[in-house]
Order: C-alpha cells, then sequence, then structure tokens
C-alpha cells in the first residue's frame, strides 16, 4: 500500500499547474456529497408523516438540534409537509444538477489540461535528448508514450480521481449516517461493517497489482504494434519487392493476438472487482436488515428511521463498485505513468556547459584532438585516437569502406553525441564549452538519408532559415539545380511533398535538401553522401552549385563516389576507426594503398 500511495502521489503531481480548479472542484463535490445526504434523510419524514402520518421515531438519546428538527416535521399537517417538501426537492435537485456538472466539467478541463501539458513536456523532452537516445529506442514505443499513455494518465484524473473524491466522500456521508442510526440500536450493528470492508478491500488491493502488471505489458505489446506499423508502412517497397506481405501480416497478428490476451487478462480482474464488491456488500445489507427489521416490528423505531438507515447501507454500494473500478484505473495509470517519468527524468548525454559560451563564427581552425568514440560502455571502439586539424575555409574529405566511422566521425562536430575521450577545438576552445544551439548554428548539414517532412516544398526549403524571403527561397532552389522540377510541379513551391518526401524522387528529395542548407548559408558544411541519390546529369549540375557553395566554407565531405572528392584540398582516409592516409587525390593515388584499392574498385574498366 505504501508503494501505490508513493506512485500514486507521484502521478498526482501532473495536476499541480491546477490545483485552483482542483480545489474548486473538490469544493463542488463537498456539496453535491450533502445534496445526496439531504435528498437520502427525506426518506425519514416520507415515509413516517407523509405516507403513514405517523411520528418519527429515533432510538436513543438523540442531540438537541436534531430533536428540534424530528419535532417540528412531526408537528406540521402532512399536506403542508407534502407541498413544502415538493417544492425544496425542485430545488434542490437543481443545485445538485449544478454542483454536479461544474465538478465533472472542472475535472474534464484538468483531465484535458493534463494531455496537452504531458504531450507538450514529452515533445520538448524529444528534442532535447541526444541521439544516442533514438538509437535505443524504437520509434513505436516513444509514439505509444504520447498517445496510450498519457491518454490513460488523463482517464485516472478525470474520471478515477473524481470517483475517487467524490464516491469517497459518499461512503464516509452514508456510513456516518448508517453508524449513527447504528449504534442508537446496538453497538454489534457497526461492527458488522467493519467486518464486511476488509473483505472488500482485500480482494480490490490483490487485484490492483495483477492489473498494474498486465497493463505494462499491454502498454509494451501496444509499442511493439505502433513500432510495427510504423515499420512496415515506411518500409511498404521492400516488403512488396521481397513479397513479404505474408510474414508481416503473421508478425502483426502475433503481437496483436499478445495484446489481445494480456488485455483480456487485465478486464477480467477489473470487471470481477464489480459484481464481487456488490456482492459481499449485499450480504452484509441483508445481515443488517435482518436486524433492524426487528426492531422495527417490535415499534422501537419508526419505518422512516429505518428506511434512512437501510438506504445509507445500500447507498454505500454503488460508491464502493466506482471505488474498486477507479483502483483498477488508477493502477493502469501508474504503470503508464512511471513510463513517462522514465522519459522525462532521462538525462541527456550531451550536456549545455553550465556557462556556455555563445559562438558566432570560425577564425582559425577546427581540430580534432586524440578524438576516440564508442556508442555504449563496453562495446567496440568506433574512432581510435584521430587527430586531425581543418584550417578555416578549407575542404577535407573522409573516405573508406562502409562502417568505418566517418559519418560517427562528422556528427561529433555538431554535438549529436560526445567524444568517449578527446576534445573538439573551434578556435581553441573545446566546443563543450560552447552554448549548442550557437554551435549548430554554424553547421549546415546534407545527410546521406534525405528528410524532408510532410508539408510544401516552401517550408522545407525554409527549414535552412526561418524568415528566409521568397527571392532567397528561389535562389537557393536554383543554386541546388532544384527550381526547375519545383515550378514544374502541380502547385510549384505550395505543392505538399508527402511523409518523408515520398511524392518525389530521390534525386528531388536530395536537391530540396541541398537548397535547404544552401539557404542556411553556415560558415561550416557536413555533406555526408549528399550526391549519393543524384543522376549522372544531376550530379554533375550539383557538383557546380557545391563548389561555388563550398567557397569561403569550412567543409568536411563524405562520398563513397570517389569523382566528388578529387577537388578536396585534403583527403583522409579513415579505417576501423582511424586515419590510415592523408594527402591530396594525385598523392593518395601514388601511394597505392587503401585509397588506391578503392579508386580502382571504382574506375576500372
Amino acid at each position: 500500500m505504501k508503494e501505490y500511495l508513493r506512485e500514486y502521489f507521484k502521478l498526482l503531481r501532473f495536476t499541480k499547474p491546477y490545483k485552483g480548479l482542483f480545489f474548486l472542484a473538490l469544493c463542488c463535490m463537498a456539496v453535491s456529497t450533502v445534496f445526496d445526504g439531504v435528498t437520502l434523510g427525506m426518506i425519514v419524514p416520507l415515509s413516517d408523516r407523509i405516507l403513514t402520518n405517523k411520528e418519527v421515531i429515533i432510538p436513543g438519546d438523540v442531540p438537541p438540534a436534531l430533536a428540534q428538527v424530528v419535532a417540528y416535521f412531526n408537528s406540521l399537517n402532512p399536506h403542508v409537509l407534502l407541498r413544502y417538501m415538493v417544492i425544496f426537492m425542485i430545488g434542490l435537485f437543481f443545485f445538485k444538477g449544478v454542483f454536479l456538472f461544474l465538478q465533472t466539467y472542472l475535472m474534464n478541463v484538468i483531465g484535458e489540461s493534463v494531455i496537452r501539458e504531458v504531450r507538450d513536456a514529452l515533445y520538448r523532452k524529444f528534442q532535447d535528448l541526444s541521439m544516442s537516445f533514438y538509437a535505443q529506442k524504437r520509434t513505436g514505443e516513444l509514439i505509444s508514450r504520447v498517445t496510450n499513455d498519457v491518454l490513460r494518465i488523463a482517464n485516472a484524473l478525470t474520471y478515477a480521481l473524481t470517483d475517487m473524491l467524490y464516491q469517497s466522500m459518499q461512503v464516509l456521508f452514508f456510513a456516518s449516517i448508517a453508524f449513527y442510526i447504528g449504534f442508537k440500536i446496538s453497538w454489534f450493528l457497526p461492527l458488522i461493517s467493519f467486518v464486511i470492508f476488509p473483505c472488500i478491500m482485500i480482494p480490490v488491493v490483490k487485484f490492483g497489482k495483477k492489473i498494474k502488471s498486465y497493463s505494462a505489458e499491454v502498454q509494451n505489446k501496444m509499442a511493439d504494434l505502433n513500432s510495427q506499423l510504423a515499420e512496415t508502412i515506411q518500409g511498404a517497397y521492400i516488403i512488396k519487392a521481397f513479397l513479404r506481405e505474408e510474414y508481416e501480416i503473421e508478425r502483426f497478428r502475433e503481437i496483436n493476438r499478445q495484446y489481445y490476451r494480456f488485455t483480456l487478462k487485465g478486464m477480467k480482474r477489473t470487471i470481477f472487482l464489480s459484481p464481487f464488491t456488490e456482492f459481499v456488500g449485499a450480504c452484509g445489507a441483508m445481515v443488517l436488515l435482518w436486524l433492524i427489521g426487528q426492531e422495527v416490528i417490535a415499534g422501537r423505531i419508526s419505518f422512516g428511521v429505518f428506511g434512512l438507515f437501510l438506504a445509507s447501507v445500500l447507498s454505500m454500494m454503488r460508491p464502493l463498485k466506482k471505488l474498486s473500478n477507479a483502483h483498477a484505473i488508477n493502477q493502469r495509470a501508474i504503470a503508464a505513468s512511471s513510463r513517462i517519468y522514465k522519459i522525462l527524468e532521462e538525462e541527456p548525454l550531451v550536456k549545455e556547459a553550465s556557462r556556455p559560451v555563445e559562438i558566432s563564427g570560425i577564425d582559425r581552425d577546427i581540430r580534432f584532438e586524440q578524438v576516440s568514440f564508442q556508442y555504449n560502455p563496453g562495446e567496440e571502439t568506433v574512432l581510435k585516437d584521430v587527430d586531425f586539424t581543418v584550417r578555416r575555409g578549407e575542404q577535407i574529405a573522409f573516405v573508406g569502406h562502409s562502417g568505418a566511422g566517418k559519418s560517427t566521425l562528422v556528427n561529433l562536430l555538431p554535438r549529436f553525441y560526445d567524444p568517449t575521450r578527446g576534445r573538439i577545438l573551434i578556435d581553441g576552445r573545446d566546443i563543450r564549452e560552447l552554448r549548442i544551439v550557437s554551435l549548430r548554428r554554424l553547421i549546415s548539414v546534407v545527410s546521406q538519408e534525405t528528410m524532408l517532412f510532410h508539408t510544401t516544398v516552401r517550408e522545407n526549403i525554409r527549414y535552412g532559415k526561418e524568415d528566409a524571403g521568397e527571392e532567397d527561397l528561389i535562389q537557393a532552389a536554383q543554386k541546388a539545380h532544384a527550381w526547375e522540377f519545383i515550378r514544374n510541379l502541380p502547385r510549384g513551391m505550395d505543392t505538399i511533398v508527402g511523409d518523408r518526401g515520398f511524392r518525389l524522387s530521390g534525386g528531388q528529395k536530395q536537391r530540396i535538401a541541398i537548397a535547404r542548407a544552401i539557404l542556411k548559408d553556415a560558415p561550416i558544411l557536413i555533406l555526408d553522401e549528399a550526391t549519393s541519390h543524384l543522376d549522372t546529369v544531376a550530379e554533375r549540375l550539383i557538383k557546380d552549385a557545391l563548389h561555388v557553395l563550398m567557397k569561403g566554407k569550412t567543409a568536411f565531405i563524405i562520398a563513397h563516389r570517389l569523382s566528388t572528392v578529387q577537388n578536396a584540398d585534403r583527403i583522409l582516409v579513415i579505417e576501423n576507426g582511424k586515419i590510415t592516409e592523408e594527402g591530396r587525390h594525385e598523392e593518395l593515388l601514388r601511394k597505392g594503398t587503401v585509397y588506391r584499392t578503392l579508386y580502382d574498385l571504382q574506375f576500372k574498366v
């Protein structure tokens, strides 16, 4: 129970910004509860004075205020009392409805606000986290956190929390009435309730732990489903090309079957709580009915007071059922909350310096000083003591076999990752001392995996410079040799490119990405296979555009096509995470080692 309360109060932290609304909703619940009790209390005058024209009899000594109320009811003419009661009840139900509406509306406002705030917080956290986080997480898993888990939390805060508070108030109120009347008759009657309550709550708590466990499994399977959907939708081309439709269908069916199985297990236990609670409560109520019925028959208590007692006991059944359901909902929400907090409390590996330094440009050089890197502790070292200097305005190329570490090397410069050992310096200052935003503002990137967003061509190019004007956009497109095909699109610059640029060819997507980098006009340029998706004609045009673009800029060029790096100021050959050769194109050809081998493989006739 202690662990449950700790986790539940952690879940309630999401409501902290709305404590004013929460307090107001709580007040509305309290008023609604009092109205419920007053409504129930009307059983006494209705039964004893109006329907039977007898006096109200409460056993034992009663407080003076209550005695005056009883005496007042007994003094009224039944016809007058009926008229007052009808008018009173109409007003009572009206105001009860108003407060019930307010409490429900306010709790829904809190729930929807929590959905908005938690999703915003998660998305902001996604942007703050390092690339290593994404390397370890599946896309579907992260989507599931933002969609399904957040909804479970909102459901707990909107409905379950309302039931926990409102129904608890009702149970306490009705129990107070039942206990008071019961004590007036016999001390044994309330004792029965103390026996019934543990009989209800012990299984509820036990089943709640199981429900939490199954809920965690359900959410894991939902993450698997989301991942499967994301992968197969993005990889539809490959699936069809390799005739793997049936394989993927079976894989999805198996995950879906597991999700179904865990959902039913949790649902079975949740559904069981309601009839179980009702049955145990009904058994206790019938025992009380038999005992107090003896008092009514003997004339020691009026029928109206008996009816109030029985109604109070029976009125606790519905709140107790709702409390058991709320407990099940809370267990599922706690499981979701722990997963969300795990992301919100995740620390990015790449962190801002305590007193970051702004940087506006590069004056002298960029130096990689004994840089080593591994993605995770204990794994293979990808880069090993890499040491080189790039002068301002120099164009340096990296070549080597796939997996040699070229892309990893250039990804350290914008601090997508930090070196495991060694450091990277710009004008003699460690880049870990620089403000990350100002560092990345100096760098334009065109990667081999072209990423376009599901929006217009204009917005994809403007990604490089948010405040760029129309003329700047067109000039960037022209320099990237993209303008000719853009203006022939159905809506020109306003054409939607589709998910990941699906409506464009590989070469067209790459040219838009190059236009985006041209528009940013940063002093440092990273070209990671920037011409990999271009045909021969387009490649020649782009090479001319990049030649103009790179003038005066410090360029890091990765290419498998050696034809694209022959004019670089310097070429570094990387093998197994180390720089093995260095020089200009002609020098490396004369050495006749790795670079010569790569050249012969590409240009051998």
